[in-house]
């Protein structure tokens, strides 16, 4: 018999979905053309791109010429941050950011704190949740940006981002919001929730790799990353990736139509799988699930268990999920996340993310809560600590 192959690990990255490809071929093949060049192939290509910016502008209820397509999240929060900063005119300017934000965030920070910006990192709850009034007391009159991510890439936790960005307005700060793990999977508005700006991908939504947008909230200074040519109103400049722009576009007409039912039936088939699990498997929870969440996300931890080994036992069984982000592949400390929400370390290494997805069936997740069991027991068995007397440490 063929393994059977389960794909929860859409939080990584997503299959680009069959109309996406079929969107991208003529830009890969015959229309090949510069889309700044002004003959009929640099037309055609323009034309193309402009599309693709209405398209992703009418996901999130933005203007078009308010969306700057970027290589995909990561260069998205990075001009966010080093745009205002670059900007702004302070002589100690001042961040303010969570200690759950993804590492693009995190990671650019510290690299800002290197060149003399200060940074507060503000805690979150034990379900991963920011309180907007632990953000309005970190603000000084230095402050000049605030990022707090929408949902968050492990446990899809929502942030009060509406609320945060009330307190951004009062005074006068500018609000940006990653929001690479919501866009397609919650309605979102730009106008809305009161951003200035917001980062997304389009691998998270059934688009190609390589390819992202940062919105611009018309009227606000943003110094770019590097210079070149005029591309994307001075914001972004480099000859345009129109293949992937073309499939980001088609992606997020898609995510448009389909978001509401689709959002109910993840919703629907997440609840089930940690009711299975939790069923058939003891010392285990969910970690952040007090809280507004993605529909697609679950993350689950199993005491007396290491995540990575549990990752491998279940890929031999055909099944793909995660202990964390993927971009912390091999990393041997736990998550920062879990961490962060006040897990212990051997808690945090124990965690698992199942995040699911389109062709994500019912079928599939009766068959993961038939392996897991298994594969943790195995686990189990192997650990000196299990089947001793649980401490105060467990639930």
């Amino acid at each position: 018999m063929p393994l059977r192959r389960v794909y929860i690990d859409h939080n990584a990255t997503t299959p680009v979905a069959p109309e996406v490809v079929q969107a991208m071929m003529p830009f890969l093949t015959e229309a090949y053309g510069n889309a700044s060049s002004i003959h009929s192939w640099g037309q055609r290509a323009r034309a193309a791109v402009e599309q693709a910016r209405r398209q992703v502008a009418a996901l999130i209820g933005a203007r078009e010429k308010e969306v700057v397509f970027t290589s995909g999240g990561t260069e998205a929060d990075n001009l966010a941050l080093r745009g205002v900063m670059g900007a702004a005119e302070r002589s100690h300017p001042h961040v303010v950011t969570t200690t759950i934000e993804h590492h693009a965030v995190l990671n650019t920070c510290q690299a800002l704190e290197a060149e003399g910006v200060r940074v507060t990192y503000v805690g979150v709850s034990a379900e991963g949740v920011v309180n907007p009034e632990d953000i309005r007391r970190a603000l000084t009159p230095e402050t000049v940006l605030i990022t707090v991510m929408h949902a968050n890439n492990e446990l899809g936790t929502v942030q009060p981002i509406a609320e945060i960005a009330r307190i951004a307005r009062e005074r006068k700060i500018a609000f940006h919001t990653d929001a690479v793990q919501s866009v397609g999977k919650l309605p979102l508005d730009v106008k809305a929730l009161g951003v200035d700006l917001l980062s997304l991908s389009a691998h998270k939504l059934y688009g190609p790799k390589g390819v992202g947008a940062l919105y611009v909230r018309r009227g606000l200074r943003l110094k770019p990353l590097f210079f070149g040519g005029h591309h994307e109103r001075d914001r972004r400049p480099g000859t345009e990736n129109v293949a992937g722009i073309v499939g980001f576009g088609a992606a997020a007409e898609l995510a448009h139509q389909h978001l509401e039912k689709e959002g109910e039936r993840l919703a629907e088939l997440r609840d089930q799988l940690e009711r299975s699990i939790l069923e058939r498997v003891s010392h285990a929870s969910v970690n952040g699930g007090g809280a507004p969440r993605t529909p697609n996300t679950t993350n689950i931890y199993f005491d007396f268990v290491e995540g990575e080994a549990l990752v491998i036992a279940l890929d031999l069984k055909g099944i793909a999920c995660s202990t964390g982000a993927a971009c912390s592949a091999g990393a041997v400390e736990p998550s920062h996340v879990l961490s962060a929400i006040g897990l212990p370390a051997e808690r945090a290494r124990a965690s698992m993310r199942f995040s699911l997805g389109r062709q994500t069936t019912r079928e599939e997740i009766d068959y993961v809560a038939e392996m897991l069991p298994g594969a943790v027991e195995h686990l189990r068995a192997l650990s000196p600590l299990y089947k001793k007397p649980v401490g105060a440490g467990t639930r």
